[in-house]
């Protein structure tokens, strides 16, 4: 069934206090031989060592079972887990519009804000939470920056994630994006096919940028409108990697009005870079073609772009 265009309105919701998660880890080759405590702060970067000394002092790792003291040498083979408690979650947006559904799959669009999965500090206010809320069985197949609006694709089959993954990889899924950059851009149109590929972060380690010797990536842009100090892109990307958007437009350049962790290089900025999940940036997820993994007949949906992201012609 093929929705009407909705009117985004997103409601926030306030910080809550989620009930807590368990971090899994199944010791490799390249963890033999750490201690517990080594081996936590260099996996999980966003903590030091004193704070890892903390956990482990309170009781909330475990290995094979059995409460860690953090200084037990890892095997390969072991598991580790860490019992993190409940924590205060930010706030964020948490209505999501139904664009499609149907037995296969479900669009929705994803107001920025809301994280799709679980991931930095967020654990119930992500949209796969809830989207299961009304459709236990759905899953997001594709994942949308935080500050990324848009839509975003579900399966409710195996069948259907099965189909349309396979369709990703052969790269037979179309992908159209709306974006704002800073600085009126001086060509109408732009072939960018630089490298993505992780680089040095002060803060995460690394986080994916522009790289020479990153993955080959191909993203086409088009400029539907000139501002006084921005241009209106539509972008089309062809391949799928990390953040591709706003680090090809910033590698021509053109960095995301209000994005702070990449510059005009496509690197991440070399003061105070922000992390990949701040918001500010403007960004849409705007259509996406695909033929249904079911019935092979072409689906073409779209989700409306939020006021700023639409040109002159298309508000008025």
């Amino acid at each position: 069934m093929l929705y009407p265009k909705p009117v985004p309105l997103p409601t926030f919701a306030p910080s809550i206090l989620n009930s807590g998660y368990a971090y899994r880890d199944s010791i490799g080759a390249a963890g033999q031989g750490q201690t517990v405590l080594a081996f936590l702060t260099g996996r999980y970067r966003h903590s030091d060592a004193e704070t890892w000394a903390a956990r482990l002092a309170a009781g909330e790792v475990t290995l094979d079972g059995q409460i860690s003291d953090g200084t037990e040498r890892l095997r390969q083979g072991q598991t580790l887990i860490w019992q993190r408690p409940p924590w205060q979650e930010e706030p964020a947006p948490l209505g999501f519009d139904v664009l499609y559904e149907d037995e296969s799959l479900l669009a929705v669009s994803k107001p920025s804000g809301l994280p799709t999965l679980p991931g930095g500090g967020f654990l119930e206010h992500t949209l796969l939470t809830q989207v299961r809320k009304r459709y236990p069985e759905a899953t997001p197949l594709h994942r949308l920056g935080r500050g990324t609006s848009g839509l975003v694709l579900c399966s409710r089959t195996r069948e259907a994630a099965s189909g349309v993954l396979r369709g990703w990889r052969e790269h037979e899924v179309q992908k159209t994006y709306r974006a704002l950059a800073s600085g009126r851009s001086p060509e109408d149109s732009y072939r960018i096919s630089t490298p993505i590929g992780p680089v040095p972060h002060p803060v995460l380690g690394s986080v994916y940028a522009a790289s020479a010797t990153g993955k080959p990536s191909l993203s086409v842009a088009r400029v539907l409108e000139r501002r006084e100090d921005s241009t209106l892109f539509e972008v089309d990307i062809h391949t799928g990697r990390p953040h591709q958007i706003r680090i090809h437009l910033a590698s021509i350049g053109l960095p995301l009005v209000g994005d702070p962790l990449y510059g005009p290089d496509g690197l991440p900025l070399p003061y105070l870079p922000g992390l990949p999940g701040d918001l500010g940036y403007w960004l849409h997820s705007a259509r996406l073609g695909l033929a249904h993994p079911v019935t092979g007949a072409w689906l073409e949906l779209s989700a409306p772009a939020p006021v700023l992201l639409q040109s002159r012609r298309e508000s008025s």
